[in-house]
């Protein structure tokens, strides 16, 4: 089975440590290290100037920009910033989705030294949501902000916390207190944008990027030019074919997150490649605008949550020309989010091989936004998914095995944050005495006499629990096993149990997918459906129940939910991933009624 793309062989050493904690790094050298992401915008529009970088679409076609108008826009509107005495004090906050736009004000502000801070559009979109918006903004206290579109944005542009802040907007409409972006394309010759430049260095801050928020209010992780670029270095290490010849990605990922924003966006500006923005999504009404992209430009690179994968797959199935030019060129396929289901696995496997006889290297890794983020990677071919390698060069892994060696991870290397932006309490309660940074999360060994093999991840630390008996309940790795028994009923569940007799388990139903396999809810029979959906459950549970032996993992009661998790009450993060300390919180009447047995809605195995 021949695979194209070039790839690092692991290669790691180990250090069992007499307080019981393992200590892995990679045996390889890390490569050169750029000081700024200027570097590479300068190096890219004098080697490659008419090469497109970046692109989103207008009309019928595209927007381009190459990287010698990028570098000139970049200048333009770092001059004019610098005009309005931006600095290193005074953070840019950016409420839309990816754009043109938005990625040349983000070059420019790190041209010059000017922290951005990118938020989900859901925030401001969101009315329910701008909670989460004013938050961003009491915390990172910007002198601007930006939107695509102040018509659009007009009722999060009106909120109290932003007066005072400077608006800027690509289109303003009717809007006469708002800056038009062109107006900062004019630039400033009265500033010195040379010596504004030559001052930032690898201890700038470029961005605060916000967490999911999954477990708290969101943070602000600080991060710096050096988080970025040693980053692109590591991963270009890991990944040899990046150098080989310039990437090409059609890429949805949000950049105000860092696997999209910094992970992707910055591998082709590294990398001299070119970033077609994808304005779809793997959801319904969306994802077509997906395959429109696709049917102009592919990429070589192919980054996508496993959901995205599914829809894809089924895609290329049914188009041949689709098929055969998503292929030709593909180095990598990456996922991300969560672990891809073997079948889709294979199904690109065997695909690619049908189409070109070889299979582009299939991948994953492993980071998180205060490590920049790719901290572990799987960069030898395997066959099967769910490995996310191990440590990229660089990074110190240090690994605390319980009894059952599953091991709670902690990382220190120059792609670590410094801290949380304006908290120092909780920066320093994530760094332990040695000054390694505690991520919460759990990874196992897939051979422990070999550590070249790699790792899995083995769920949040977090979010395990005690039942009455004592027995420890792993919940995350519990929830995607229930999530697979459950599916396609389910859309997401919580676990719950702690300090209770047995596990149970709250369900958020699919309704489209339940409306579709004859469940459906909102009919005039929603009662008796539901009650056909309950009986579905137990039958699949209580079968699931008679394969276990532990309690551990056993099932002993449900609950299906009827209210979808709430953005606005910060059940749901921007990302989709649940807030399960929320959900139990605010639904506390639910869980209680879940271990009453007596209750008529509980389903009990």
């Amino acid at each position: 089975m021949q695979r194209t793309s070039e790839y690092l062989v692991h290669s790691v050493s180990r250090e069992d440590r007499a307080d019981g904690s393992i200590l892995l790094k990679s045996k390889h050298t890390l490569g050169p290290v750029v000081d700024k992401t200027g570097v590479w915008l300068h190096a890219w529009a004098s080697d490659a100037p008419d090469r497109t970088f970046i692109a989103e679409r207008s009309g019928a076609g595209w927007r381009k920009e190459s990287y010698a108008a990028t570098l000139e826009k970049v200048r333009a509107i770092a001059s004019s910033l610098l005009a309005r005495g931006m600095g290193s004090e005074t953070p840019i906050l950016i409420m839309s989705g990816n754009g043109v736009d938005h990625g040349l004000l983000s070059l420019a502000a790190q041209y010059i030294g000017v922290p951005t801070a990118p938020v989900a559009e859901q925030y401001a979109l969101i009315h329910g949501a701008h909670g989460r918006l004013r938050h961003a903004i009491e915390l990172v206290r910007p002198k601007m902000a930006y939107v695509v579109d102040a018509d659009q944005y007009r009722e999060a542009l009106e909120l109290d916390a932003l007066q005072g802040v400077e608006i800027v907007a690509s289109r303003k409409g009717g809007n006469s207190q708002v800056t038009a972006f062109d107006e900062l394309l004019k630039g400033d010759a009265s500033v010195n944008l040379k010596a504004a430049y030559e001052q930032v260095g690898p201890d700038s801050v470029a961005k605060i990027l916000m967490t999911s928020g999954s477990t708290s209010a969101p943070k602000g992780v600080i991060t710096t030019q050096r988080m970025m670029c040693v980053n692109q270095t590591m991963l270009a290490d890991a990944l040899p074919f990046l150098r080989t010849r310039p990437p090409r990605v059609v890429d949805w990922l949000p950049w105000n997150h860092v696997f999209g924003g910094s992970h992707n966006f910055n591998m082709m500006l590294a990398n001299g490649g070119s970033f077609y923005i994808d304005d779809g999504k793997p959801v319904a009404g969306l994802f077509e605008r997906t395959l429109e992209n696709l049917s102009m430009v592919t990429g070589t690179l192919s980054f996508n949550v496993p959901v995205g994968y599914g829809m894809l797959l089924g895609a290329l199935q049914r188009d041949g020309d689709l098929r055969r030019r998503f292929f030709e060129e593909l180095d990598l396929i990456f996922y991300a989010g969560a672990s891809l289901p073997q079948d889709i696995w294979s199904g690109f496997e065997q695909m690619a091989l049908d189409v070109k006889g070889e299979i582009p290297l299939m991948t994953s890794s492993w980071g998180l936004t205060e490590t920049a983020p790719a901290t572990m990677m799987q960069s030898e071919p395997i066959d099967r998914s769910g490995v996310v390698g191990v440590p990229m060069n660089g990074v110190t892994l240090k690994l605390i095995p319980d009894e059952d060696m599953r091991c709670e991870m902690r990382i220190k290397g120059p792609n670590v944050m410094p801290g949380y932006f304006n908290e120092p309490g909780k920066t320093a309660s994530v760094f332990d005495e040695e000054g390694f940074f505690i991520t919460g999360d759990a990874m196992r060994f897939i051979d422990p006499q070999d550590v070249n093999k790699g790792m899995k991840f083995d769920g949040r630390i977090s979010e395990d629990f005690k039942l009455l008996t004592g027995t420890w309940v792993r919940a995350a790795q519990l929830r995607m096993d229930l999530l697979t028994c459950l599916s396609p009923l389910a859309s997401d569940l919580v676990i719950t149990g702690a300090d209770r007799i047995e596990i149970g388990v709250m369900v958020f139903p699919d309704v489209a997918e339940l409306k579709r396999e004859g469940f459906d809810l909102s009919d005039d029979s929603g009662a008796y459906r539901c009650k056909l959906l309950q009986g579905e459950i137990h039958r699949r549970l209580a079968e699931r129940a008679r394969e276990l032996s532990g309690s551990s993992t056993r099932v002993g009661r449900a609950i299906v939910l009827s209210e979808p998790a709430s953005m606005p009450e910060g059940e749901m993060t921007a990302k989709g991933n649940l807030n399960f300390r929320k959900i139990l919180t605010r639904r506390q009447n639910l869980l209680e009624r879940l271990y009453d047995d007596a209750d008529p809605a509980i389903v009990k195995i």
